[in-house]
Order: structure tokens, then sequence, then C-alpha cells
């Protein structure tokens, strides 16, 4: 699915990279703890989370995500749509909540990144 498909399900305004809505999305996760982002997210992998700071981008970037979709209408600062500008990272507002959102994603077969999870980490 490219990032122009979950823009019209998800009903989302493109803030920022316009130009990146034909990457792949093969996978999504929705989290707003950017340390099990980094360590969960795969290749091709979406972010959906309610944070609008600059550590959204940090993480996009380091995980090599392919975008980022915040949801319940959140919209980020300047500094944040100036960091994703500069890195090319395509950021979207939803005004749906994070479940629906999710829900949507995976019903329209974007799979989580739960694949690589193989124990229980207590």
């Amino acid at each position: 699915m490219k990032l122009a498909d979950v823009q019209k399900l998800l009903r989302a305004e493109v803030i920022c990279c316009l130009e990146g809505l034909d990457g792949e999305v093969r996978s999504a996760c929705g989290a707003d703890l950017m340390s099990d982002v980094l360590v969960h997210s795969k290749e091709k992998t979406l972010l959906l989370t309610g944070l609008t700071n600059v550590q959204i981008i940090r993480t996009a970037e380091m995980g090599d995500l392919v975008g980022i979709v915040l949801v319940r209408g959140k919209r980020p600062g300047p500094e944040v749509i100036q960091m994703a500008e500069s890195k090319g990272i395509p950021v979207m507002v939803t005004s749906l909540p994070m479940f629906e959102s999710c829900g949507i994603l995976y019903k329209n077969g974007i799979k989580g990144c739960s694949e690589l999870v193989t124990a229980c980490e207590s």
C-alpha cells in the first residue's frame, strides 16, 4: 500500500513532504513510546502516534520509517515540520483516534510489527 492510500483511508491532511506519498507501507506501529518503535519496527513501517515533538522525527530517521501519522488531530509545531522537511519524512494528521486508525489500516492489509516480538519482555 502507498502512503497516498493511507492518506485516503484515514482522511488525513498532509503536513509536509507531499512528494513522499508514493512511498510503500508494509507495516504500521501505533505507539507513543519511541523506544518501542525503534525496537519493534521493521522495513517500510509507518508510525502512528499522538506525540508531536521532534523525537518522532528523530525516531523515524533512525528507524528508517516510511512516514508519520499524527492521530486525534494533533498538529506539530514549526520545528517538527521543518525537521521532517529537511529529512524528507512525510507527516500527516488525522482526526481519528489511534485505535480506529490502526484498525482501518489493519483491515486494509497493513500488518503490525508484532511478528518481531518472540518472547514476553516483562
